[in-house]
């Protein structure tokens, strides 16, 4: 099969596509970037395959204090009319429910750490999450949610977060938790975000998370099953 044209919308450097270039690079696939932190434009999204759009600490909202969000929320609504495959990672999933729509904000508890995921029926009678267990343990950093776009399907949802996973028009996911993250990007993020670490229902403290590393990998092959799955959808 063709190797694809992947392209990644990166919003600060310790949120990097992680696993995903492992992926990338084992079925010769071509990775490009856009660094908003850098002040780099948006690409001919013609000219691409697929858009993958990271996570970061900002909101969707914070358009005043980032004014690239705009002109990033724009390229995505047109990557999704283009029928291209948008996949997005935490702030990623929320950019990507902004741009059909809906409304996203504050959700009522942060979910920082190690928590489960619950896959809805829904879920699990969609074939891209066949191999998918009912229940998994996954990587979470994040204070915000979205109503969920109209027509996709609600994939999964934590104790914390009704919002966790949704696929839109077969081609379109988002996923609220970081199955990406690897022993580098956790703590890389741990570094930049400790400040958040600050205790809660949901929030593990740095030495629990640090603790449950060996979820890492197990994460990082449903990432791959994942991507697998939606390249070989509609090749």
């Amino acid at each position: 099969m063709k190797p694809l044209k992947i392209h990644f919308f990166l919003h600060v450097v310790f949120e990097d596509p992680g696993c995903i270039l492992n992926w990338c690079d084992k079925n010769g696939h071509q990775i490009s970037y856009t660094k908003f932190y850098q002040g780099d434009a948006v690409p001919e999204l013609a000219e691409i395959d697929w858009l993958i759009v990271m996570g970061g600490p900002m909101g969707i909202y914070d358009d005043s204090k980032y004014p690239w969000l705009s002109k990033e929320k724009e390229a995505i609504k047109q990557a999704i009319d283009l029928r291209k495959k948008v996949v997005g990672i935490c702030l990623g999933a929320q950019l990507i429910a902004g741009a059909l729509g809906e409304r996203v904000f504050r959700n009522p508890e942060k979910e920082i750490g190690w928590f489960d995921i619950f896959l809805t029926q829904q879920g699990k009678n969609e074939p891209l999450f066949s191999e998918m267990k009912a229940v998994a343990k996954v990587f979470h950093w994040h204070g915000d949610t979205f109503n969920l776009p109209r027509n996709a399907i609600h994939v999964a949802a934590s104790s914390a977060c009704i919002s966790q996973c949704f696929l839109y028009n077969n081609i379109v996911l988002g996923i609220q938790f970081h199955l990406e993250v690897t022993t580098q990007s956790l703590q890389a993020m741990i570094e930049n975000g400790r400040h958040e670490l600050t205790g809660g229902p949901y929030i593990q403290h740095e030495k629990e998370i640090v603790a449950c590393t060996e979820y890492i990998e197990e994460n990082n092959r449903i990432m791959f099953r994942l991507l697998d799955h939606l390249f070989l959808q509609n090749v």
